[in-house]
């Protein structure tokens, strides 16, 4: 499959110029040009036999850039989406800039959370690819009622906090990898506290064993660092997300908290904190990403052979799973 992108930019409200501009990537299935004018532009037609297309948005983690899960949206590209990444350059704590999915810091706070969306860039995010919509390449062959969100450490948690369906109600599949509800002493919660995740949609959590970015952050949570049974990505999935809603719990051997951020940037974001296994990370983001695909595939296409397949996966998990639970 032929896959381009386009891109565009959109304010965010609330932020202070400089930083109140995310720039967003879109990809697509593309028809091979057809002329001059598109072979030397490189402007592609949107491929619209499989539209409309479902929207995924892939929320990064802090100071990791778009183009790092670019292996993920070629992927779900070619399971029939249109892929919506997004930079931006933003407050991460007061005084600190970087690359952020965009945390509101006063709506993760003990006294509003649950008021509004924790990140600030996923409705404009959104009201862009819905502007797309309308006019240019992508008019009219997007479902703007069927949008998957991923979401990659902070990025994961940030849309397991705000993928309400008052605020999101377009939302229909919900997937995080090494994400987790636990809130931070930092911000004024008491230790050991767990944020409700007030997710309907059916939610994929994802983590790996060898998750040392995780491992290491438990300090903010109130206990030490490689503490016994610190598992807050399992704790969220078994106690954040409400019981009515359809969960999976995957756990990938020998993966770390980068996995899903490839190539990786050692110069920035926070790999520095894992120890390095011997396990094959390039196979396991196979396997990361077949799993993503198949259950969005699931559940915003639809697909009777992605539902089964995820059941085949239940019964049957693969080799490089080391756990696989649902409820």
């Amino acid at each position: 499959m032929l896959v381009r992108s386009l891109r565009t930019a959109v304010r965010i409200p609330g932020a202070e110029a400089p930083y109140d501009t995310a720039h967003v990537t879109v990809r697509y299935p593309a028809l091979a040009a057809r002329d001059d004018v598109e072979r030397m532009s490189g402007r592609l037609a949107v491929d619209p036999a499989g539209a409309p297309y479902p929207v995924v948005v892939l929320v990064s983690g802090v100071n990791c850039p778009a183009d790092a899960y670019r292996w993920l949206a070629f992927r779900l590209v070619e399971a029939g989406f249109v892929v919506v990444g997004y930079d931006w350059v933003g407050q991460l704590f007061p005084g600190e800039h970087g690359l952020t999915p965009g945390v509101d810091i006063v709506a993760a706070g003990p006294e509003h959370y649950g008021e509004r969306p924790t990140t600030p860039a996923l409705g404009p995010v959104l009201e862009a690819v819905a502007g797309l919509n309308e006019a240019g390449q992508l008019a009219g062959l997007l479902d703007l009622d069927k949008v998957g969100l991923f979401g990659h450490s902070a990025g994961g948690t940030v849309i397991l906090q705000s993928a309400r369906p008052a605020w999101f109600p377009q939302v229909r599949a919900v997937v995080s990898y090494g994400g987790h509800t636990m809130a931070s002493q930092m911000i004024g919660y008491p230790p050991n506290t767990l944020l409700p995740a007030p997710v309907e949609a059916p939610t994929l959590i994802v983590a790996g064993t060898h998750d040392g970015v995780v491992a290491a952050s438990a300090i903010r949570y109130g206990e030490q660092p490689g503490a016994a049974g610190h598992d807050p990505i399992e704790r969220t999935w078994r106690e954040a997300l409400p019981e009515t809603t359809e969960s999976w719990l995957v756990h990938l051997e020998g993966a770390g908290h980068m996995l899903a951020s490839y190539p990786e940037d050692p110069s920035t974001a926070r790999g520095f904190l894992e120890t390095p296994t011997d396990a094959d990370h390039d196979r396991l983001r196979e396997v990361l990403g077949d799993l993503v695909a198949t259950f969005l595939s699931a559940h915003l296409h639809g697909s009777a052979d992605a539902k089964a397949e995820l059941e085949e996966l239940a019964d049957h998990p693969r080799p490089e799973f080391a756990g696989i639970r649902r409820r």
